[in-house]
């Protein structure tokens, strides 16, 4: 069974992930609350805060040796620029970006030597449109965008797919969070929604499960709005 790294798998899109995997992969989860990922009954875990030390994580990826690397752990934060702290700052680009970095250049020298792998970044809408008073957000998830084709030129060779999902809004505690710091109410939110609704976790699972099987290693380099249409306009 292909061993499989999920962060941020306690709750919304990387739960989802987690439970979707699990009948058929090795799925090992890592999050910042440790009672919660005991409740998932994985073979291991790693308890690791990635807006701040990463070593414990970058650790348990050499010693497991992953297959699969699901980069999910996000941070949100809501408001201009000029409020923004640089702990904030610090904190937003350590979980949304520089962590998958360090997590991709440590799990890659053993997919390489396999040659074989999957690696998909769970980036958002907001990385591909823009939001305003989510400027950190946004850059962080674009950023995800530019590494994924990056990278997937360059491990094409080795049979490595790279891949971005960017979900719109999304029915999780995070998304909910989001529209509570936003402006808008959810009513309307839903409005500018094409589908007129919010995508559901399950949703963003399924087209996990779809990216790493065989049917799908065509598919590299590429950003995939999973949106409810929103990424279309209004």
């Amino acid at each position: 069974m292909n061993k499989v790294l999920v962060t941020g798998a306690t709750r919304g899109i990387g739960k989802a992930v987690f439970d979707a995997l699990s009948p058929f992969c090795d799925v090992y989860p890592t999050a910042r609350n440790e009672a919660l990922l005991k409740t998932l009954g994985a073979k291991d875990y790693c308890v690791c805060d990635l807006s701040k030390d990463i070593k414990p994580l970058l650790d348990f990826i050499n010693k497991h040796q992953f297959d699969i690397i699901i980069n999910n752990a996000g941070e949100y934060i809501y408001g201009g620029i000029s409020e923004m702290t640089d702990e904030q700052i610090s904190s937003i680009y350590n979980t949304n970006l520089i962590s998958p970095v360090k997590i991709v250049s440590s799990a890659v020298p053993y997919m390489k030597s396999k040659k074989w792998g999957r690696i998909i970044n769970i980036g958002s809408i907001s990385g591909v449109m823009g939001e305003a008073y989510a400027s950190l957000y946004s850059s962080t998830k674009s950023g995800l965008i530019g590494l994924t084709k990056a990278l997937a030129l360059e491990l094409a060779e080795y049979n490595i797919t790279v891949n971005t999902i960017n979900p719109g809004w999304v029915d999780t505690e995070l998304g909910n969070e989001s529209v509570t710091e936003s402006e808008f109410s959810k009513e309307e939110i839903v409005d500018c929604i094409p589908q007129k609704r919010f995508v559901e976790p399950c949703e963003v699972a399924g087209l996990v499960k779809y990216l790493i099987s065989d049917e799908a290693k065509g598919i590299t380099g590429q950003s995939i709005n999973l949106c409810a249409g929103l990424s279309v306009g209004c």
